[in-house]
């Protein structure tokens, strides 16, 4: 008989009930988080040999848990906890977390929708996301402590500094303040505690990219064969790579014949392999300055302009190309998935 074993996870205690095909309860059991709750676990789900585990945000609070039921030969299948509280819902008409049946709610979650995601062992995605995930915190600290340190810089000196914030001209214009009241004194003595903040974040930084270069490497994937592929790993908020490459098919307008988009993709989901503010393999000069005649026969202008002569407008026909470079990228990443499992 199929058993569906719902897990409701805690810091301290987990909670489990064995669930059959009709969504009756046939056993429950609370344990105790410590170092052996997985044999706790498997032996009291010993007499349902034909088992699934069902655990809530097995990505989150439950994530110890879920990858060792997986190092232990167990097939676990991981819930949402949006999932779960419209199961409690409907079943009790509250969404209350500490509802005492709260592990009943994720296996019956579990067993209405086959579909969920069957957690895998930790790979080299799960490194690849951490070391992504510190890279962009150290990056948004540093990006914090460099506009403290700028709006310290402007009230010390006149315009302060024009360009991005870096330690060596930070430290040019301090060393040459000479402050003319308490005042100042107390900025200039704040500027420079701002200053070793961001050499601190600028080596963490360096370090960060270090790291993700060998990880990339050491995953194998096959990504970085593609032309404009660096080994920096891509932030992307979304699932789909046309999305990440801003070049989803634009939305038509009713009150103009010409479609375009509604909006455009914020930062946080565009894609990029080398740069999170610029698409893969764009056609660019190489100082800086768009160029029709981009200088790889990957990216040759062909494309454009036969989109150009279609009718299309430039940023259109660029769209086209960036289309076909997500689906390059696509490509190479159902490979990765064939191969590395």
């Amino acid at each position: 008989m199929a058993v569906v074993i719902g897990i409701d996870p805690h810091k301290q205690t987990h909670q489990a009930v064995a669930v059959d095909s009709t969504e009756s309860e046939l056993a429950r059991l609370e344990v105790r988080a410590p170092k052996r709750q997985v044999d706790q676990l498997v032996r009291w789900a010993a007499p349902f040999p034909e088992r699934t585990w069902a655990i809530e945000s097995a990505g989150g609070l439950g994530y110890l848990l879920a990858q060792q039921l997986v190092d232990a030969g167990e097939h676990v299948v991981d819930v949402p906890a949006t999932l779960a509280s419209r199961v409690r819902l409907l079943g009790s008409g509250r969404s209350n977390k500490n509802d005492p049946n709260d592990a009943h709610s994720v296996a019956v979650a579990a067993l209405r929708l086959p579909g969920l995601a069957t957690v895998m062992a930790a790979d080299h995605r799960v490194v690849l996301r951490i070391l992504v995930k510190l890279n962009v915190d150290l990056a948004r600290e540093r990006n914090r402590i460099g506009n403290r340190l700028h709006a310290l810089l402007s009230e010390l000196v006149a315009a302060g500094i024009t360009k991005e914030i870096r330690a060596s001209a930070a430290q040019a214009i301090l060393d040459d303040v000479v402050p003319m009241s308490p005042a100042a004194s107390a900025r200039q003595a704040m500027a420079f505690e701002l200053l070793e903040d961001v050499r601190r974040l600028d080596g963490q930084l360096a370090e960060s990219k270090r790291r993700i270069a060998e990880a990339v490497t050491a995953s194998k994937t096959t990504l970085t064969d593609v032309f404009g592929g660096g080994r920096s790993s891509p932030r992307c908020a979304s699932d789909s790579p046309a999305t990440c490459a801003g070049s989803r098919l634009p939305i038509a307008s009713s009150h103009t014949p010409a479609p375009h988009r509604s909006r455009s993709p914020p930062a946080a989901t565009r894609c990029s392999v080398e740069s999170p503010r610029e698409p893969p393999v764009e056609p660019r000069h190489p100082h800086g300055r768009r160029d029709p005649t981009p200088p790889h026969p990957q990216s040759r202008p062909r494309l454009l302009r036969r989109k150009i002569s279609e009718g299309k407008s430039p940023k259109m026909a660029l769209r086209s190309l960036k289309r076909r470079i997500s689906d390059v990228i696509y490509r190479h990443l159902l490979a990765d998935a064939d191969h590395l499992g």
